[in-house]
């Protein structure tokens, strides 16, 4: 099962990391993996995807303000899901929290950062239809 956008429903579609000083670790990364940068502009700000040598986009460095205050500064996989409420609600029964969100994304559809009981944490992404 996919979503129209060919995001297998299940599967880890995208990764960021948010982080106080994400001009540092956009330079850390550039150097330590080869990765170039995209602005993404944010307002009064700018957050970055990160671009491998052969121009594709692998990842995003996010500030931890404006829509990412309060997000932990780990990398984090979002996972697609085909309805976000059903998986919450599952995430709830099942001893996990909700830690951000649910919040639009735009065109991308609309995500939460959750904690399972583990305290480990994630993103589930269910993309428009």
């Amino acid at each position: 099962m996919s979503d129209e956008k060919g995001m297998p429903i299940g599967t880890v579609g995208w990764f960021d990391l948010t982080v106080e000083d994400a001009e540092g670790l956009r330079d850390f990364y550039g150097e330590v993996a080869g990765w170039g940068f995209e602005l993404v502009p944010m307002g009064d700000y700018d957050d970055y995807l990160m671009i491998n040598r052969e121009g594709g986009v692998v990842a995003g460095i996010c500030h931890a303000r404006g829509p990412n205050t309060g997000l932990p500064p780990r990398w984090l996989a979002y996972v697609t899901v085909a309805d976000l409420e059903a998986s919450l609600e599952a995430c709830s029964a099942r001893g996990g929290r909700v830690i951000a969100g649910p919040r639009s994304l735009g065109e991308y559809g609309t995500f939460c950062v959750i904690c399972d009981p583990a305290g480990a944490h994630m993103a589930l992404l269910q993309p428009l239809s």
